[in-house]
């Protein structure tokens, strides 16, 4: 299907109204997967420190010379892990989303460090070409939360695409169009394409994230 939709968390059913507890997750250096993830809700990156904060952490087995400076971190982590993250009910990060950025301090062992929250939120993917329908129960309306276009991943709407148009998975840019259009009102429809949002990233096939509320008029 071209178009698909998580229900992720009602908050108007009354049942879960507030984000859950936070959670923190700690990758050493070079690290295979980081991953975040909401059982229910979406993901809210609260806090992201890439570099080094104590002596203690990812210390097994290194020299103190890597460990002695406890002031190191990426000015921009936090910026790079929410515009990676936000808004999604699982996300996989790979040590590689560093790679081209300075080193914050050359020769001291690091670490990723993360902390994240869930949102009550619903979230709906649609792939390029189709159309984007946000609805809420009878009474409600619309609240945007976050709304993306472009590529963050080789999976989502992939079906029948070649390789070379999923391949970029560097390209997405935030879309204020949403919530302009569509805060306020009960239910919401609008056509997702380049031609309406944009091309951040030509020759890759482009889907739509949005994560909205559903709240008291």
């Amino acid at each position: 299907m071209l178009f698909y939709s998580t229900i992720l968390l009602l908050a108007a059913t009354g049942l879960l109204t507030h984000a859950v507890a936070s959670e923190m997750m700690t990758s050493c250096v070079n690290f295979a997967v980081h991953r975040l993830s909401c059982d229910v809700g979406v993901i809210s990156v609260e806090s992201a420190l890439y570099g080094r904060a104590d002596f203690v952490t990812c210390s097994g087995g290194r020299p103190p010379q890597e460990l002695s400076n406890t002031n190191c971190s990426l000015p921009t982590a936090l910026d790079v892990i929410k515009a990676r993250c936000n808004g999604k009910k699982v996300c996989e990060l790979s040590a590689q989303i560093f790679t081209f950025v300075p080193d914050p301090c050359e020769g001291t062992f690091k670490y990723l460090q993360t902390k994240h929250t869930c949102l009550p939120a619903i979230q709906r993917v649609t792939c390029e070409h189709s159309m984007a329908h946000l609805r809420c129960d009878e009474g409600l309306v619309i609240s945007i939360h976050s709304a993306d276009f472009g590529r963050r991943d080789q999976s989502t709407c992939s079906f029948g695409r070649p390789d070379s148009e999923l391949r970029n998975t560097e390209c997405f840019h935030h879309v204020s169009l949403i919530a302009k259009r569509c805060n306020g009102k009960n239910s919401c429809s609008m056509r997702v394409s380049s031609l309406v949002f944009g091309d951040p990233c030509y020759g890759t096939y482009k889907y739509l994230e949005v994560t909205y509320f559903c709240q008291c008029k």
